[in-house]
């Protein structure tokens, strides 16, 4: 496996990562100056929460989504695949799920590259041929691979508790509101902790599409075929524009884990966590073309 580093795209992380940090560094010296010590219990609570949620990630994601662990004797064909593409990205084996949907798409889940799980559904299996099915389990091991989930969750935890703020920013407040700085201070909180969320939303839709890219760029490199993956993205693409509404919308709260996010006019394309479809092939047949010249 040939897993080169794509510099330009880990100077994007980085950045946004650091923007990040920089925004929550911010967020937390404005909370404790209005609030004071009763974020950090508020932040204990929730990151205690966060942090269970998070240790049975692969569990409670599976279950949400309706999908089914299965076994070599019931997908013998599916267990093989993922078992070689595992041995070639140099990761244990993950559980293997599968959802019965006729949605084609694809999620992997799980804390740690040895606590991880690989669904796809019903109707991906039906639409992909092997090579272009291989692609997309390659994808979702590069997310394994990459940490992704741990990334994503590390970044989005203080944007969640900036929601939570704002959501329930006066009954969270209600106790302080004789305190020295009274109920402005609770306003300014609720304020503050609004643009923090507007901000880090865009900013984490925007590390969640540089990873989708980072993840593309890693099958390519586990299978040696980026062709096999970006003729699956089209696939993919073209069969959920045909899905029937009834079935996209219970899938669309999962667009994130999505390898295909399901689309939700221009609002849904605009705060995309994916990158749009003709640059992900775009980028793919760039490294097809690198590749065969090498």
């Amino acid at each position: 496996m040939n897993w080169q580093a794509d510099w330009g795209l880990r100077l994007r992380m980085f950045l946004t990562m650091f923007l990040l940090f920089a925004l929550y560094i911010v967020f937390a010296g404005v909370l404790t100056a209005y609030i004071g010590g009763g974020i950090f219990l508020f932040g204990l609570m929730f990151g205690g929460m966060s942090l269970v949620q998070y240790y049975f990630s692969d569990t409670l994601t599976l279950r949400s989504m309706g999908a089914k662990r299965v076994s070599a004797d019931d997908y013998p064909e599916l267990h093989a695949s993922i078992e070689r593409l595992s041995q070639q990205a140099d990761l244990p084996k993950p559980k293997v799920a599968v959802i019965d949907s006729s949605v084609p798409n694809a999620f992997a889940t799980g804390r740690n590259q040895r606590n991880a799980a690989v669904c796809v559904t019903t109707g991906l299996m039906r639409t992909l041929d092997r090579d272009e099915l291989d692609g997309v389990l390659a994808h979702e091991l590069a997310h394994v691979k990459n940490r992704d989930m741990m990334v994503m969750t590390i970044a989005s935890f203080l944007s969640t508790i900036a929601f939570m703020i704002v959501r329930w920013g006066m009954f969270f407040g209600g106790g302080h509101n004789r305190g020295r700085q009274g109920g402005g201070g609770i306003v300014v909180a609720i304020l503050v902790s609004l643009v923090v969320w507007i901000v880090s939303y865009l900013l984490i839709r925007a590390l969640s599409r540089y990873r989708e890219y980072a993840a593309d760029r890693g099958a390519a490199a586990i299978t040696g075929n980026p062709s096999a993956l970006a003729s699956a993205l089209m696939k993919i693409s073209g069969q959920i524009d045909r899905v029937p509404k009834e079935d996209m919308r219970e899938e669309a709260e999962m667009n994130a884990f999505f390898i295909i996010p399901i689309k939700s006019g221009i609002v849904g394309r605009l705060f995309s966590t994916h990158p749009p479809m003709e640059k992900r092939v775009e980028q793919l047949r760039q490294l097809e073309r690198g590749m065969t010249a090498s």
